[in-house]
């Protein structure tokens, strides 16, 4: 029984993931095998041995992934401990006597991106996507740590308010876009929907982020922050609360072999009053969801498009946005 219930959090994914038996006759024959109770949730399957037996390919390959992504994030660690440097903005080149505006550029600068990392976590996560968006035009991009003694996701969203418009200020930039990790991104949602915050954030796109709760790893109850997270809760509740003319444009990645989203589409975002676009990326955990090259492309991909329909938009004089459904994009990297 302890172990059916160990199994529990787990079994949105096994739903997916692992094939009936049934459906492959003659490849296996697992008769001799003891049978094992069925897991609540998985009506009239086989036993437990026919179920791993079956386990899918791509799992074990995401998962081992993870696992090398984890190894070598734990090296990198020490050094996103410390807040960054913050650049000094670069002053006005003189206009020439008669001429143009030497400062003018042919296009507008793309606005500066901010990275906030997930839960117990730093700016390191972000080295391989900071160096992505860098050889791509945006060298703009800045990294903000918020202490893992936080224990109100409320607390860590005015953090980020302030940080954003200090960022303005020094850049003379109006707006910025937010790429947010796990937790990152739901700091960074309730910001824009609760604090305000779609004035100055163009594009929130984040990764594996619970926009609706997570009910995975019960006994981690203890931390605030992850009862927050769970659906459910006060904040997520707020978060679903009307949100009449927010401005930002929602771009979401969620994963279909996440183990921390329960349900799955738990990271997606479901809300009426949102410019909302949803990609389900398969192939890969949760962990590599920042570090992957093809995800890394798919951001620069969102930011271009946002970046392409404002400019429309302020032809047009419409916002040049669309809404999609949950399923609408696909990014397979594995």
């Amino acid at each position: 029984m302890k172990v059916t219930r160990a199994l529990q959090p787990f079994l949105p994914l096994y739903q997916r993931l692992l094939p009936d038996m049934r459906t492959l006759p003659g490849i296996l024959n697992l008769s001799s095998l003891p049978s094992l109770p069925n897991l609540p949730g998985l009506p009239g399957l086989p036993g437990l041995p026919s179920r791993l037996a079956g386990l899918s390919l791509t799992l074990l390959k995401a998962t081992a992934l993870d696992l090398a992504i984890l190894a070598g994030h734990l090296l990198l660690y020490p050094s996103g401990i410390a807040q960054e440097r913050r650049a000094t903005a670069r002053p006005a080149l003189p206009r020439a006597a008669g001429g143009e505006d030497p400062a003018q550029l042919p296009t507008k600068a793309p606005p500066p991106v901010v990275l906030l990392h997930g839960f117990i976590d730093n700016r390191s996560v972000f080295v391989l996507l900071r160096r992505s968006l860098a050889q791509h035009g945006r060298h703009r991009v800045e990294s903000l740590n918020y202490s893992p003694l936080t224990c109100d996701i409320r607390t860590a969203a005015e953090l980020l308010g302030r940080h954003i418009e200090e960022i303005c200020e020094r850049t003379g930039s109006s707006q910025v876009d937010v790429v947010g990790h796990s937790l990152g991104g739901l700091i960074a949602r309730y910001y824009v929907q609760r604090l305000g915050g779609d004035g100055r954030v163009r594009t929130l796109v984040t990764l594996g982020t619970p926009h609706s709760g997570t009910r995975v790893a019960p006994l981690a109850n203890a931390h605030p922050i992850v009862r927050q997270m769970r659906p459910g809760s006060e904040l997520i509740e707020e978060l679903s609360r009307p949100a009449p003319g927010c401005r930002t444009q929602f771009v979401s990645f969620w994963s279909d072999l996440d183990h921390l989203m329960d349900p799955l589409e738990s990271a997606c975002v479901d809300h009426p009053d949102l410019l909302v676009q949803n990609v389900r990326v398969t192939g890969i955990g949760h962990l590599a969801l920042p570090v992957h090259p093809a995800v890394a492309t798919g951001i620069r991909q969102a930011l271009d498009m946002a970046r392409t329909g404002a400019s429309a938009g302020a032809r047009t004089g419409s916002r040049a946005v669309t809404r999609t459904d949950a399923q609408a994009d696909d990014l397979t990297v594995a």
